[in-house]
């Protein structure tokens, strides 16, 4: 029998859900920032996840094999430093949804993102236009327009800006696949924010491939806000290349090594033009030092340098907590938990009757969204979010009006989600008054 909302919405409740939830376990190998005493309410996570308990421990083995090894560590250490980014290339993958040989781990996100443009934004006279969504992450936004620039054109006539209609929230994905089908023939990419960081839209990625493929183009995705939160499968529907950061929702740490998934009808293409390094070489020639570039048949051809170690190991400790709980089970209880949060804030909002000023922005349907949830408060946001954070919930404020709330699978409980909707509810009988 269903619930009631007031039924779900009470302390018990959420206790009764964690008690049968079957991650609760992962939350204990999490450090949670303690405030005054007090543990925070954490839905940060979409910008910064938390530290993984084990990540010290992986980084002491490094720094002692190196105390140890020396420069010999590269082959000598219990991971080798020589292959290390071959420990993280099978975990990865499988957050990705692609083959092994089709994932790097290497640099920073929109360094990546750079290198592949190289590669896949390769504009003539007759094709040359990008599209994106409007209001992209303004590094994407440079990123691009920096391309453009390199290639003598210009920003305001290369890239095609999306926007949600009027009255909408998000962008549907016929406005992305009839942009695509309008500029078809001087199309030549297609590059999105798999999950918009604003609105923690969801896009259809694998509809929007397949109508860039069919126009002629090829289609990229920045997964900063995907990878770790949502169910991916880069290689089936298709996807040339991606890339992601892993500090968000994969918990490696501020500034932790990015990635890149490139498909592998490209990756045998010795004559695709790409930035080459040291790193990048056939590892069967590397230390012969050959003069000419032979790039290595996977997305390692895209590397220009030897495996940052220390960084990659915290990555490493985060992705073998992701082994244990799979990304199947981690996207169930996202679907639930963002449904819960969804639900105490929807309450919290009905209660002060202010369903006039404040909404949530993300799409309902749980099939276009993560476990991000934004807020939007036409009066008192930023209040608002001052009143959480000094009440101890950590979200995360994006001008000029948005709360992000991102209840994270792995170390979120429901008791936190509930908590943080009774707070909320606080705030708004607050300022409601004014």
């Amino acid at each position: 029998m269903m619930k009631t909302e007031m039924e779900r919405n009470t302390i018990e409740s959420a206790s009764a859900m964690d008690a049968a939830d079957v991650l609760a376990g992962f939350r204990d190998e999490f450090y949670f920032p303690v405030i005054n005493g007090r543990p925070v309410l954490y839905f940060c996570g979409n910008s910064l996840g938390l530290q993984p308990r084990n990540a010290r421990k992986y980084v002491e083995k490094e720094l002692d094999d190196w105390a140890k090894w020396g420069v010999e560590g590269h082959f000598n250490a219990a991971t080798p430093w020589f292959s290390y980014h071959e420990f993280l290339r099978e975990p990865m993958a499988k957050i990705a949804g692609a083959h092994p040989d089709e994932v790097v781990v290497m640099n920073s996100l929109t360094t990546n993102l750079h290198l592949m443009m190289i590669s896949f934004y390769r504009p003539d006279k007759k094709r040359y236009r990008i599209i994106c969504e409007g209001g992209a992450f303004p590094s994407d936004q440079y990123a691009l327009a920096s391309q453009v620039k390199l290639h003598g054109l210009d920003p305001k006539d290369a890239i095609i800006e999306l926007f949600p209609e009027q009255g909408k929230t998000y962008i549907e994905t016929t406005q992305v696949t009839d942009a695509i089908h309008k500029h078809r023939d001087e199309l030549a990419l297609v590059m999105i924010g798999g999950v918009n960081y604003y609105s923690g839209q969801l896009f259809d990625m694998k509809t929007i491939t397949a109508a860039t493929h069919e126009a002629g183009a090829m289609a990229g995705f920045d997964l900063a806000h995907a990878a770790g939160n949502v169910s991916l499968e880069l290689h089936d529907w298709n996807v040339d290349f991606a890339v992601w950061c892993s500090y968000k929702y994969l918990n490696a740490g501020p500034g932790g090594v990015a990635a890149a998934f490139v498909h592998r009808r490209h990756t045998g293409n010795p004559e695709l033009v790409r930035l080459a390094g040291w790193w990048g070489n056939d590892p069967e020639k590397r230390f012969s030092m050959p003069k000419e570039f032979v790039p290595a048949n996977s997305a390692d051809a895209w590397q220009l340098s030897n495996a940052p170690v220390l960084p990659m190991a915290v990555l490493r400790a985060s992705l073998d907590l992701f082994s244990k709980a799979g990304m199947e089970r981690l996207t169930n209880k996202s679907r639930t938990l963002t449904a819960y949060m969804e639900s105490v804030i929807l309450s919290a909002i009905r209660r002060n009757n202010c369903s006039g000023e404040v909404r949530i922005i993300t799409p309902a349907d749980e099939k276009q969204r993560g476990c991000q949830l934004s807020v939007q408060f036409n009066r008192h946001g930023k209040e608002v979010y001052d009143f959480l954070t000094e009440s101890n919930v950590f979200g995360d404020w994006r001008s000029p009006d948005v709360i992000r709330f991102a209840p994270v699978p792995l170390y979120n409980s429901y008791t936190d989600v509930y908590r943080c909707g009774e707070l909320l509810n606080e705030a708004l009988a607050v300022f409601k008054k004014d």
